[in-house]
């Protein structure tokens, strides 16, 4: 796979990792786009690296790398620091350098996950499931307690807080902590 005239000519043909082999990939750092700015151009053995999520000593030549002027490069150098942390030198590394705070998190971005409403049970929700309550349930606002057992269908995930779940009881729309729920 060649890389593209831009990227070759940056990186002089040579990998911008290990900076020993010929560039022969093109490796766009998630979640970018890809344009050369957010590419960084890798030898086959760097890339093999890379897929096999590998964190041993290959990548001990990162010490240099960090210090590319290429926020892409540091931002790659930095996830596989990051990646490889547990081990005493990617976090001697990681501890001499300051990237800038958005190189930091495009590099971290990698390593989040996404929150998931779940029940009580540990099982993820999704808009639209139905829920049994685990116990009786005071219904602030109104006159009426839902009891242990009520199934209440086709719920609505609150987007801004996963501990929260929408549904109806009683033709009433009513917010439900979801650890008193089971994915029913």
């Amino acid at each position: 796979m060649a890389i593209g005239k831009s990227l070759h000519d940056r990186s002089s043909g040579t990998c911008e990792l290990c900076g020993s082999l010929p560039a022969t990939v093109e490796y766009t750092v998630s979640p970018k786009s890809d344009s050369v700015e957010n590419q960084v151009a890798l030898c086959d053995t760097c890339f093999q690296a890379i897929e096999k999520n590998e964190t041993g000593d290959y990548w001990r030549f990162l010490e240099g790398a960090i210090w590319n002027p290429e926020p892409a490069v540091q931002a790659l150098s930095y996830r596989l620091l990051y990646a490889a942390k547990a081990q005493d030198w990617a976090a001697d590394i990681l501890g001499s350098v300051e990237p800038e705070e958005h190189i930091v998190q495009w590099a971290l971005s990698a390593f989040e996950v996404a929150e998931v409403h779940r029940d009580s049970f540990g099982n993820a929700l999704s808009n639209g499931d139905n829920v049994v309550l685990t116990q009786a349930l005071d219904v602030k606002g109104t006159s009426f307690s839902a009891p242990k057992g009520t199934v209440v269908k086709r719920i609505r995930l609150v987007p801004d807080n996963i501990e929260q779940i929408e549904g109806k009881i009683n033709d009433q729309t009513i917010v439900i902590l979801a650890k008193y729920v089971k994915k029913g």
